[in-house]
C-alpha cells in the first residue's frame, strides 16, 4: 500500500516435500521459485492469507460473462516450459505493466525464467498456457497438491485486456481444482481495495486466517462474506 513497506520471512529450500509445503500454505506462507516467503510486519496485518472452499464456489453472472467471452480461448495444462514466445509474452507483460501500474521494469533473462518458473516449480509446479487459434495470450503458474491448489503468478498479453485474462484464470484453476476434487483454492494474499490485489474480492466468499504465521501454532481460519 502506498506510504507502507512491508517485511517478509523467506525460507530457501531446494527440495520441499508436498506435506511439508501444504503446512507452508495453511500458515499464510507462498511460493516463488524456490523461495517460501510470509509477510511478518509488526502491528499490521493488511496482507490476509485467503482461500476459498472449492466445493462452494459459484460462478457471479460476471464471471459467467466472463467465461462466456472466452470460449474460443484454448487451455493447456502442463509442466512449466521455457519457450521463446513465453520470454516474449513475459517481457513484454512487464513493459505494459511500468506504464499501467508504475512497476519497475526490467528485462527478463533466460537464466531467470528458468531457475525461477522451471527449476523452481519442484514436484507441484504447472502452467496453464491460454491460446487464441495459435497465438499464447497468458501462461498462470500454479501449484497443484492433494489437497490444495496455489496460484503463484499470471501474465498476458495486453493486447486482450478486455477478455478479462486475469479472472478467467483464476476460474480455470478453481474449476480445474472442482473437477479434481481439490478442497482448497489459495488465490494468494488480499488488501481490500489494493490496485494489485483488491480484485479478489471478486471471487467471496473465502476463508481468512487470522492467526499469526509462526509454523507451531494452531490454524483459525474464519469465513468472510464481505459486504
Amino acid at each position: 500500500m502506498e506510504g507502507y513497506r512491508s517485511s517478509f520471512r523467506y525460507f530457501y529450500i531446494e527440495e520441499c516435500s508436498e506435506y511439508f509445503y501444504q503446512g507452508l500454505l495453511e500458515r499464510g506462507y507462498r511460493r516463488f521459485g524456490l523461495h517460501f516467503f510470509v509477510p511478518i510486519c509488526k502491528g499490521c496485518n493488511a496482507c490476509k492469507t485467503i482461500r476459498q472452499d472449492v466445493a462452494k464456489f459459484s460462478p457471479t453472472k460476471s464471471h459467467k460473462r466472463v467465461l462466456q467471452k472466452n470460449m474460443h480461448i484454448r487451455v493447456e495444462i502442463k509442466k512449466p516450459t521455457l519457450t521463446q514466445e513465453k520470454l516474449l509474452l513475459y517481457d513484454k507483460y512487464h513493459k505494459n505493466m511500468q506504464i499501467k501500474k508504475g512497476w519497475n521494469y526490467q528485462g527478463v533473462s533466460t537464466d531467470y525464467y528458468n531457475e525461477t518458473f522451471i527449476l523452481g516449480s519442484l514436484n507441484f509446479g504447472y502452467e496453464f498456457d491460454y491460446y487464441l487459434e495459435d497465438r499464447l495470450i497468458g501462461v498462470g503458474f500454479t501449484d497443484i497438491l492433494k489437497d490444495s491448489i496455489s496460484a503463484i503468478y499470471f501474465f498476458y498479453d495486453h493486447d486482450f485486456q478486455k477478455q478479462s485474462l486475469g479472472v478467467f484464470n483464476i476460474l480455470m484453476q478453481l474449476y480445474f481444482a472442482k473437477q479434481k476434487q481439490i478442497k482448497y483454492f489459495y488465490p494468494g494474499y488480499w488488501i481490500p481495495n489494493h490496485r494489485s490485489l483488491g480484485y479478489k474480492s471478486q471471487f467471496m466468499p473465502f476463508e481468512i486466517l487470522y492467526n499469526t504465521p509462526d509454523l507451531f501454532e494452531a490454524l483459525d481460519y474464519r469465513i468472510f462474506q464481505g459486504v
